[in-house]
């Protein structure tokens, strides 16, 4: 399955209302990361890593994310390649490292 495949199937379970549009996807997408942080974190306290329970947390970030793209009408498969061309030309820079949007 390709990204662009999995955000029109996962836009067919998008219930929110219209008015809510990027807000609701937004939102769920931070409370979605914040789950996975707090699975992670528990390898931390426990020692151990719920990989099952971790992969089911992306599942549903990507699931905002989609969401998200898709009311902003972005492919998810645009973002992706040009998130990689931004890395690449960070490494090719040599600027990888370091913070700041526009290295």
């Amino acid at each position: 399955m390709t990204l662009n495949e999995y955000q029109l199937k996962a836009a067919q379970t998008a219930i929110y209302p219209s008015t809510m549009a990027m807000i609701y996807p937004a939102l769920g997408l931070a409370g979605e990361a914040g789950e996975v942080a707090n699975k992670v974190k528990k390898l931390v306290r426990d020692g151990k890593l719920d990989r099952e329970g971790v992969a089911a947390e992306l599942g549903d970030v990507l699931w905002y994310l989609s969401a998200l793209a898709r009311d902003l009408n972005v492919d998810l498969e645009d973002v992706a390649q040009a998130n990689v061309d931004k890395l690449e030309s960070r490494m090719k820079r040599g600027v990888i490292e370091g913070s700041g949007d526009t290295r």
